[in-house]
């Protein structure tokens, strides 16, 4: 995982398992696409009842190495009290500026049940896009130089607090890689017991299959970007399923 590497898309989260939930069928299809891939999670996600640093940070690599990405780093901020501000916006940004992708993937949505971590990770997430191009502050960056990030994109939480509107989304087709995604989840067993694992994987391939099944996939994540999706070719985007709607009906 040398810094060399310069990444083709780069996927940002609060806690380890966060990404391996929302986006580890994605994050598996396009290692398989042949792109680099990073994963930054922003805190270690403890303390937690079962967890510990050391446990969490042995399941955050083999997660990564099931999921085949080339980065996967822990940023070091602190889990529970996560917040947007400069400190984070810098700490993501040094990251970005280092590895340089030009696609930048965020969590979006308030979880009034859950961790309020994830919606500051989606402020931190939109905020480090534009701190990452900054020019005469590269000391606040690590002696980094700036980087343009080209495209932000949302994975919105589906059990967030409210509806939200994108102006544009689209669906990764998963069904080859939801197994490598479980795969992933279950290697946090310190937050993962074989019950609640059940159930998540339960939640998961429910949600893969309602997200997949209005494009005709058989699991697919759901994604959306800030902006209408520009296209010069406007039939690419309309060929043949490969897989039929379940509302097909039979010609007579």
């Amino acid at each position: 995982m040398a810094e060399s590497i310069k990444l083709d898309i780069a996927f940002a989260a609060p806690h380890p398992d966060d990404l391996e939930i929302g986006c580890g069928g994605t994050i598996a299809a396009l290692v398989k696409q042949g792109y680099k891939v990073g994963m930054f999670h922003l805190t270690n996600g403890e303390p937690t009842p079962l967890g510990d640093p050391e446990t969490r940070m042995k399941e955050m690599r083999a997660a990564a190495d099931v999921l085949g990405v080339q980065v996967c780093e822990m940023l070091g901020l602190t889990n529970r009290v996560l917040m947007d501000g400069p400190e984070p916006r810098f700490a993501l940004a040094t990251a970005l500026r280092r590895y340089r992708p030009p696609v930048l993937v965020g969590i979006a949505g308030r979880t009034v049940a859950a961790s309020p971590d994830h919606y500051q990770s989606q402020l931190i997430t939109e905020a480090t896009r534009f701190y990452s191009q900054l020019t005469k502050w590269d000391e606040r960056f690590g002696g980094t130089t700036p980087h343009a990030v080209d495209h932000l994109i949302y994975r919105p939480i589906a059990r967030s607090a409210e509806s939200q509107k994108f102006p544009a989304e689209f669906v990764v087709d998963i069904t080859e890689t939801m197994d490598a995604k479980i795969a992933a989840i279950a290697c946090y067993k310190s937050q993962f017991p074989d019950e609640r694992l059940a159930r998540v994987e339960h939640y998961v391939r429910s949600l893969g299959g309602y997200e997949g099944g209005a494009c005709g996939y058989t699991y697919g994540e759901l994604y959306a970007v800030p902006r209408p999706i520009g296209v010069t070719d406007a039939l690419g985007l309309f060929a043949k399923w490969p897989v039929p709607s379940i509302i097909d009906r039979p010609q007579f």
